[in-house]
């Protein structure tokens, strides 16, 4: 027996998932909603899901509906999911968790308070190279991990404007403006994901944006933002380091990797450039370029992408790579549309699997405000001029604290 789950928000990330949870074994039946009636109606026609509902109030006061997979616009996830979970639903959220310490807070007392599931998908925990380096960094190959890099590089250019404009409709601009480092999840998931460690501070760096075109302008930003580039220098516990970039204006082809990781230890290191990942150590050097590599799902040119910009659509369709072990995906996966390096059938089948079972999924609330929040400190270190700033934490979670 499966439960029934509720996709808030019918844009262009939301059909992928939809899909992949429809064809879970693990979920009886999946229904819509949309600010955008015909959009969700649109979905529910395409992947042939159960049906819509009028509003996400409904949908959460719905005694039919179980869970509650959230894919509304970046900065509105905290309080819709807080929503749901004191409606008695579980919930699957988009990145980021929520843009405020507040909002993350209130998240995580949710989630203590009532016992459900919360979790949220962040691609980066799945990609290739955090999946190597995981493996690694448990077997101990690394030894002593003390440093490591995550860059989010993507241009606005590449796909953005035309993103930014599908979803904020004549003012998209107010909007296409989110800070890179309130967006920090697929950097900063990436080296946590793979590093058994947390952030304890921040010194952070952002670049003014210099376009002129009404985007990153303070005086027409919803987030009093300019900043289109930012880097953070995170303290972790434990002793040692990591950097994050994150990017939106820069000379990069994001569709090859917009996500790449370096981690050094005493023992060993691994660096992944665009097109070469590579594990050395004092003997020499060794190519796993071939176990990263991902290899397309489905055509770029698949008529179910048509409403995605030219641009973004090679995150839609990359599968799995040679490292990741599929052998716990249901069968019903297998040739389904993929995307981001091979994380969409591994994070729908987390939180499946999470709901149906009772247990914690990785990225629970306690992960997710690690990946979360360190960002939003460092945009307000930014925002000082690089000023060094403690980051909060929340533990663990409770299950981990008395294991």
């Amino acid at each position: 027996m499966g439960f029934t789950l509720g996709i808030v928000g019918a844009g262009q990330f939301a059909g992928s998932f939809a899909n992949l949870f429809n064809l879970h074994p693990g979920v009886d039946a999946v229904y819509g909603t949309d600010l955008l009636p015909e959009r969700a109606t649109a979905m529910v026609e395409d992947l042939g899901l159960a049906g819509t509902m009028a509003s996400f109030e409904e949908m959460i006061a719905s005694p039919a509906i179980d869970a509650v997979a959230v894919f509304t616009q970046r900065w509105t996830h905290g309080p819709l999911v807080v929503a749901a979970l004191e409606a008695g639903k579980h919930v699957y959220s988009a990145v980021p968790m929520a843009v405020s310490t507040a909002e993350i807070a209130a998240i995580v007392e949710a989630v203590q308070a009532t016992g459900l599931t919360y979790m949220m998908g962040e691609t980066s925990h799945y990609n290739p190279a955090t999946v190597y380096a995981r493996a690694k960094a448990e077997a101990g190959a690394f030894g002593r991990l003390f440093y490591a890099e995550g860059d989010y590089v993507h241009d606005m250019d590449l796909g953005f404007y035309d993103a930014y404009r599908y979803s904020g409709g004549a003012d998209w601009k107010a909007t296409a403006s989110y800070p890179p480092l309130l967006y920090p999840t697929h950097s900063i998931g990436g080296v946590l994901g793979a590093w058994s460690t947390h952030a304890v501070s921040v010194s952070a760096i952002g670049v003014v944006d210099d376009r002129g075109d009404g985007v990153f302008d303070r005086g027409v930003s919803l987030f009093d933002n300019d900043f289109s580039n930012a880097t953070a220098l995170f303290e972790v516990a434990g002793g040692g380091s990591f950097r994050i970039n994150e990017f939106r204006r820069v000379g990069f082809p994001s569709s090859l990797r917009e996500s790449r990781f370096r981690f050094f230890g005493t023992e060993a290191t691994f660096e992944q450039a665009t097109t070469t990942a590579l594990w050395q150590d004092r003997k020499g050097v060794e190519d796993v370029t071939e176990l990263l590599e991902s290899s397309h799902t489905v055509s770029v040119e698949d008529p179910s992408l048509a409403h995605i910009s030219p641009a973004l659509r090679d995150a839609f369709v990359s599968g799995c790579a040679p490292v990741h072990d599929r052998s716990r995906l249901p069968r019903e996966y297998t040739g389904a549309h993929n995307g981001h390096e091979g994380s969409h059938h591994f994070l729908a089948d987390d939180f499946v699997t999470a709901v149906n079972t009772g247990g914690r999924p990785p990225v629970d609330a306690w992960t997710a405000a690690r990946y979360t929040l360190p960002g939003i400190i460092a945009h307000e270190s930014a925002r000082r001029h690089g000023e060094r700033l403690s980051i909060p934490d929340f533990g663990d979670g409770p299950a981990a604290a008395t294991d």
